[in-house]
């Protein structure tokens, strides 16, 4: 019941804590271990390490690729043909066609058009998906912060409950205190025990977390307090740079557009596709060389096709709206939940109930109160600091979600 036992948790968690976080380093020699305070330089190597990131960034480009390549001429073809006749030994003649079929141009100029869109709704959906990556590292990366100042505050509860110990244990020798008071302080030791395991348990789950999204590559990330955060001046302004950055409204406005351009598409499919070639034929005694002309006719193809186009852009327009209300909903829910969070922490006055802390202290250990008083109220105190810190990451990640176009 010693600050030995206290020593013995807390440097067991530290360490998996520690091993945690360079067990890949030790696998990779090579891989050189991040130390920083700064969110932002964490999130810089994240956005370079990240499996999940370098995938997506590979699915876009082969997407992008496979665009380009609906929007090109088709292959030419090549056809040989060998004749023979019963009076003739051997070859009696031969027929050789080259071709090469194409759309109307127009249709290669709509198709450029409507795949342009088709890409920037691609790479909008990418920057989408980037930063909601990083927005859930720089989560994790605000409870490392919130784990390690509720890890102060559970350090200096437990030097209060062992310094307390130390001099009831003096008391209790001269019948100066009750085997209850004492037995009062050890179970307070226990639970703080318990809480700083869990703690650290959570601290060490966060830091592997964030190891995990950067490649397994080795990052510590060592701060303990919040970088500063600008206030809301004009909540309008902030609701509209929400929106307007929104990489998820500029991919479904994107592909909106790749829609409409879809029925434009469509409606041209009624002209005839064309074939150009060369052709040459061969008898026993001449040749022959001629070109050919030709094309089909989408009689059966295009059917529905522009009814079905005009239904899929209607659908991408819906869309678009529904991604636009839930968004100005959502920007809206962040400014509502900012200020309540910011009133409540407002309500809390750390250096007073700091102050207080040391005021019972003084109190119990002059003999003005029991420890049992002591306790209750103490622990009051701390479930309001625990409360005031936990408000704090609150409200550090909800302002995080309202800038998130910043990231």
């Amino acid at each position: 019941m010693k600050r030995t036992i206290l020593a013995i948790i807390s440097a067991v968690t530290g360490i998996a804590f520690a091993s945690g976080q360079d067990n890949d380093k030790a696998q990779d020699p090579e891989a050189a271990t991040l130390r920083t305070q700064s969110i932002d330089e964490v999130l810089q190597s994240i956005s370079i390490n990240n499996p999940e990131l370098q995938s997506l960034v590979k699915d876009t480009e082969a997407a992008q690729l496979q665009l380009k390549t609906e929007n090109m001429l088709e292959d030419p073809t090549v056809e040989y043909s060998s004749f023979y006749s019963p009076n003739v030994t051997g070859q009696s003649g031969s027929e050789l066609v080259v071709s090469q079929g194409f759309d109307f141009p127009t249709i290669y100029a709509a198709k450029h058009r409507q795949n342009k869109f088709s890409s920037e709704s691609l790479n909008s959906g990418l920057e989408a998906e980037r930063r909601r990556i990083l927005l859930d590292a720089k989560t994790l990366c605000l409870d490392i912060i919130m784990y390690r100042q509720l890890g102060e505050l559970l350090g200096l509860q437990a030097d209060i409950a062992e310094d307390m110990l130390g001099l009831y244990e003096k008391r209790y020798s001269t019948g100066d205190a009750t085997a209850l008071e004492l037995n009062k302080i050890k179970m307070e030791m226990m639970n703080v025990a318990t809480k700083v395991a869990d703690n650290n348990a959570a601290l060490a789950t966060a830091g592997n977390s964030l190891s995990a999204m950067n490649g397994n590559a080795g990052i510590s990330f060592d701060a303990d307090f919040y970088p500063l955060v600008e206030e809301i001046s004009d909540p309008q302004a902030a609701i509209e740079e929400y929106m307007s950055g929104s990489a998820s409204i500029l991919a479904a406005e994107s592909a909106a557009s790749a829609a409409q351009k879809q029925v434009s598409l469509n409606r041209q499919d009624w002209i005839p596709k064309f074939e150009i070639g060369y052709r040459r034929n061969t008898a026993i005694r001449e040749a022959e060389n001629g070109f050919i002309v030709g094309g089909s006719i989408p009689i059966f193809s295009n059917h529905r096709k522009v009814r079905m186009a005009k239904a899929q852009s209607a659908s991408a327009v819906n869309q678009l709206a529904m991604i636009k209300s839930q968004s100005l909903a959502q920007a809206r829910s962040f400014i509502s939940d900012i200020r309540e969070t910011k009133a409540a922490l407002e309500a809390y006055d750390e250096p007073l109930m700091r102050e207080t802390l040391d005021l019972l202290r003084q109190a119990v250990e002059g003999g003005q109160i029991s420890v049992i008083e002591y306790f209750v109220e103490a622990t009051n105190i701390y479930s309001s600091l625990s409360d005031c810190i936990t408000l704090q990451n609150r409200w550090q990640k909800l302002m995080a979600q309202l800038y998130i176009n910043r990231l």
